[in-house]
């Protein structure tokens, strides 16, 4: 089993600590700050005991707790690792410092990946020595329980380091997509920018309320989008499949976008939706929601997994 290090031992760390000790393989933890991965490995055994709990993972939490090893310098995660999932702060200095190091201790053949959401893997990785075995793995959050995972190159990383990150992926459970180019942003987070403009438009501009947008796509447009994605979505919506959705709609959908300018969401238009949200949903109770919907999330994979075996 591939030796995997996880570099920063956050929300996001510690869930990719848990996608790999589930699937068998020994990972090393490090943060930079000392007291952050013995709060980690408290709450990864927690995590495994809900994955346990919805049956997303058969054996018992302290199993996987025993292939995790917590590191006490960055060179000493990154020595004998196969892997890296850097997981460090959302800012081009401190990724290049990150990755500058761990391009000097890592052995030639490990590939390093970045958890970044907005920081293009070129950003970081031009000038090192090892930039060919650089990489984007963006997740979702948390990704122990969604399993999507962008794969970005940059333009130098090479083609047997995109592949071998690929089946890493699959190998432990995560749904890669691979990237052909680099984008600000990556898919999922285009695609999400996409949507949220546009329901803030909706309510801004008094069309509809926040609670009842978001009604819209939990109980509309997410139900099919749990199983589906939009371009089969639209295959199975006209009779003739994409062509004919295309010649039905497309014009049409056009005309209500093409006219469209979003804005920069404004301190009122924040304070508006904000004060929705909290009717809805008070921020003392905002912890018991997130982990709500950990559960619910959980619960959603079991039943795909069910009916995937069917399928």
């Amino acid at each position: 089993m591939e030796k995997i290090a996880i570099i920063g031992a956050g929300l996001i760390g510690r869930a990719w600590a848990i996608v790999f000790a589930r699937a068998g393989h020994p990972v090393k933890l490090w943060d930079h700050d000392a007291s952050a991965v013995p709060n980690a490995l408290r709450l990864i055994e927690d995590a495994a005991r809900e994955l346990r709990t919805a049956g997303l993972i058969d054996e018992e939490p302290d199993t996987i707790s025993a292939r995790l090893t917590p590191a006490a310098t960055l060179a000493e995660a990154v020595l004998d690792a196969d892997y890296v999932q850097e997981n460090t702060a959302e800012r081009l200095d401190v990724k290049r410092d990150v990755y500058a190091q761990m391009d000097a201790i890592a052995k030639p053949a490990c590939i390093l990946a970045s958890s970044t959401s907005t920081i293009p893997a070129s950003a970081f990785s031009e000038g090192l020595a090892g930039r060919h075995r650089c990489i984007v793995a963006h997740p979702v959050n948390p990704p122990h329980v969604v399993p999507i995972v962008e794969l970005c190159p940059a333009p130098w990383t090479g083609t047997d380091v995109l592949a071998r990150a690929r089946a890493l992926h699959e190998k432990v459970g995560q749904v890669p997509i691979v990237m052909n180019k680099e984008i600000q942003g990556f898919i999922l987070n285009r695609l999400q920018a996409a949507l949220l403009m546009e329901a803030w438009r909706l309510v801004g501009e008094g069309y509809v309320s926040a609670e009842d947008l978001d009604k819209t796509i939990k109980d509309g447009l997410g139900l099919r989008w749990s199983f589906m994605g939009p371009f089969e979505t639209i295959d199975l919506n006209a009779p003739g499949g994409v062509r004919d959705y295309a010649a039905r709609y497309g014009r049409m959908l056009y005309e209500q976008v093409a006219a469209v300018q979003h804005k920069p969401w404004d301190e009122p238009l924040i304070s508006k939706i904000e004060a929705e949200r909290r009717k809805v949903m008070p921020q003392a109770k905002h912890a018991q929601r997130e982990a709500w919907r950990d559960r619910r999330l959980m619960a959603l994979i079991a039943h795909k997994r069910g009916i995937g075996a069917e399928d």
